[in-house]
């Protein structure tokens, strides 16, 4: 399974969802919108959104912290 999440240092909602993935041991790539513009354009330009998180789960995309559609995409019970 592959796990991205396009976050910001200060975003609440990303700690969230970085310790969600965490307390689950979920393994995922954790990308500073903040510092790496690329990046930044490459998520709105997938989504359509400039607000973080973004998760994405191999092919699936969740935008914002959502531990119902994170539990259904991880199969977490």
């Amino acid at each position: 399974m592959n796990v991205t999440v396009y976050s910001t240092p200060t975003c609440p909602y990303c700690k969230l969802a970085k310790k969600f993935l965490s307390d689950h041991e979920v393994t995922f790539t954790d990308i500073d919108v903040s510092a790496d513009g690329k990046k930044a354009e490459e998520m709105i330009k997938k989504t359509g959104q400039m607000g973080v998180p973004v998760i994405e789960i191999d092919d699936e995309t969740i935008i914002g912290f959502d531990e119902k559609k994170l539990k259904k995409a991880l199969k977490i019970d």
